[in-house]
């Protein structure tokens, strides 16, 4: 059989394996990302820790004063050794304005403007220890309040930031509650699961690292800053000539750097969706030999991953340098001027130093900050990623006063049902149908036909373009998903089992079931029979993946799992493919006592399962071509008969 293309040639091969994420993976980097609207939004997230932020503020504030102040007295303390230096070395028998005068006598005017400068210079008396002791003993009070209010500062910050993570982890999970099943079914799970733990992960160690020290970096440049013009404006103004050539240096590197940081984070989540779908389909991998194919995949995407890091990195990774090598200029000049002014008295030398420390303090938080705009568009990127899916269509609001049918009957009523999912191509188009109470009615077709669609759109995972449902005659648009749900059991060919004990993934099915309940859906489901046999029975524990378990066995467990809810409405869609034909046989006959007082819907391949519904739709492309009984579909003859012919003849004409 060849395929052909739109223009009637040979169509192109299709890629040899699965692609990360499916057609509609996110394509790293496609989209710029608005680091300034995330940022904003980012901050509001901490609105609900307004007195936990505020305290923390006053902390940063008293520990930068405090900080601040280190260098003054320090710079006093130098002040009170070089007075006594110098006033151990001049004639006590003279003044200090008779050393002066003496001085500009003899030309040494520099000399002479220095010591002018030193009002606390006594001739002949050398450094006044108990001054400086008490200097020093302030200095160290001043360090010390600076840490014990930075510790609390660290304290309060962690607190708030890993709440704010917290509350976000829960509005993510929340979220995905309420996303839409086409919403869902268009994402690759592996790069959904990386924006909800990778980069949430993300975000919380940059909101730990940057939040408390950037807000800690800009204080101290304004405390710093109010310093330096306090001591001399001259040095204040050659410090402070460098901010706006650092600031630019940081914009353009910044700006060259973010788009990279954006692609890490989604080559991140693309090298994710990979790995998720070879591990969950790794026996398919192995039986038709696709691993080199998947090695050869994950290079690929890994490589890219490792690109996109390396620039991000390397790109960010310039800032810091170039801000040390405009600090280390800031530094000699501020040497070079403040040695002059020294030496022509304009200034001490206590200041001298206490200013190049606060030009070491001044530019080492602009270091800081620059070294964290790395970490900040990476945490903003993560963000945004996680903003995408917060800010992701969500299912109609439940109505306030939802109707419930009362008693339940479980009459389904299909009217005029329109149904599509892409806009530009129809599947369902004004679909009748009507189930009565307890009656079985069983859909087949061929694949595509929307036989799963139906049971989609009864379940309201998806909505209805045109026409309703109406369950015991109210539109099931109006009830509340809960209820609806809460009176539907489903049985799906794909079975779900999470990590626990057999016993619990059938109690799933009903809130507050005793362990006789299980056991008593167990017997009749056939789950028990081969439950006795395990070392451990009810309590084995279900491995990751149900490994321990065959596709028949866990298949059962699910089964049970929908006897135990006790639904009004049961669906069966293809729920016994996977158990052997004696198995299956018990299934059928207790699924047909179940059956009897419930309405049920049966999807089906194999039509040996539903020879006793009461009804059976055949559906081709989204319409029903023909419904009756058994007999009376294989009397009239028609594709019901076909499929029947099928699957039952001797043989088969090889199809074209």
């Amino acid at each position: 059989m060849s395929a052909a293309g739109p223009a009637g040639g040979r169509a192109a091969p299709l890629p040899m394996g699965p692609r990360s994420g499916g057609p509609h993976a996110v394509t790293p980097g496609a989209k710029p990302m608005e680091f300034g609207r995330s940022a904003r939004r980012l901050l509001r997230s901490l609105a609900p820790e307004r007195v936990a932020v505020a305290g923390g503020l006053v902390l940063t504030v008293l520990t930068v004063g405090l900080t601040a102040l280190g260098p003054l007295v320090l710079g006093r303390a130098t002040d009170v050794i070089f007075t006594g230096a110098v006033g151990q070395g001049l004639d006590p028998g003279l003044s200090r304005t008779q050393h002066v005068d003496a001085l500009q006598d003899q030309g040494r005017t520099e000399l002479a403007d220095m010591l002018a400068a030193m009002p606390d210079v006594v001739p002949g008396q050398g450094v006044d220890t108990t001054r400086l002791g008490q200097v020093l003993l302030v200095a160290l009070g001043l360090y010390l309040g600076a840490w014990a209010f930075g510790y609390l500062q660290g304290l309060v910050t962690t607190g708030l930031v890993q709440r704010t993570v917290n509350r976000l982890r829960e509005q993510v999970e929340a979220k995905l509650g309420r996303l839409p099943l086409a919403h869902v079914d268009r994402q690759s799970r592996g790069d959904l699961l990386s924006r909800v733990s990778n980069d949430i992960d993300n975000l919380s160690q940059v909101l730990q690292q940057t939040l408390g020290q950037l807000v800690q970096a800009i204080l101290t440049i304004i405390g710093v800053l109010a310093m330096m013009l306090w001591i001399s404006p001259l040095l204040a103004l050659i410090a402070v000539v460098t901010v706006p050539v650092a600031a630019l240096v940081t914009a353009v590197i910044a700006k060259r750097a973010q788009p990279q940081f954006v692609e890490q984070w989604a080559r991140t989540g693309t090298v994710n969706g990979h790995v998720e779908e070879m591990y969950t389909g790794h026996a398919l991998v192995k039986v038709f030999g696709r691993q080199a194919h998947a090695a050869r995949v994950m290079q690929e995407e890994n490589d890219a991953l490792y690109r996109a890091t390396f620039r991000a990195n390397v790109i960010s990774g310039l800032i810091q340098p170039a801000m040390m090598f405009i600090s280390n200029l800031n530094f000699v000049a501020i040497a070079v001027v403040g040695g002059l002014r020294v030496a022509a008295g304009a200034i001490s030398l206590g200041d001298v130093q206490a200013f190049i420390q606060y030009s070491r303090q001044f530019t080492q938080p602009m270091t800081q900050v620059a070294s964290m705009m790395n970490m900040l568009q990476s945490g903003v990127a993560s963000a945004e990623r996680v903003f995408e899916v917060l800010d992701g269509p969500e299912m109609s609001p439940e109505p306030t006063d939802p109707p419930v049918p009362s008693p339940l009957r479980g009459r389904v009523e299909f009217q005029d049902v329109r149904f599509r999912y892409r806009p530009d191509t129809p599947l369902i188009d004004g679909l009748h149908l009507v189930a009565e109470p307890g009656r079985t009615v069983a859909v087949v077709g061929p694949t595509g036909a929307g036989k799963t669609t139906l049971v989609n759109l009864l379940m309201r995972f998806y909505e209805l373009d045109g026409g309703r449902i109406t369950l015991d005659g109210v539109d099931i648009a109006q009830m509340d998903r809960r209820d609806l749900r809460r009176s539907i059991g489903m049985v799906l060919q794909d079975t779900w089992l999470f990590t626990g004990t057999i016993a619990e993934n059938i109690a799933y099915g009903r809130q507050g079931a005793t362990l006789d309940d299980v056991v008593e859906a167990a017997r009749v489901s056939h789950v028990d029979r081969f439950v006795r046999t395990l070392p451990d029975g009810y309590d084995t524990v279900v491995e990751e993946d149900a490994g321990n378990l065959s596709a028949g066995e866990k298949q059962l467990i699910t089964i049970a799992r929908a006897f135990l809810a006790d639904p009004t409405i049961l669906v069966l869609d293809e729920a016994t493919s996977s158990v052997d034909t004696r198995t299956e046989v018990l299934v059928q006959q207790a699924m047909a006592a179940l059956r009897q007082r419930r309405t049920s819907f049966v999807i089906a391949h194999r039509l040996s399962t539903i020879r006793d519904a009461d009804v059976i739709l055949v559906m081709d492309r989204g319409a029903i071509v023909e419904q009756g009984s058994h007999a009376e579909l294989l009397r009239a003859g028609g594709a019901y008969a076909e499929l029947h012919a099928s699957q039952f003849a001797a043989a088969v004409d090889p199809v074209d």
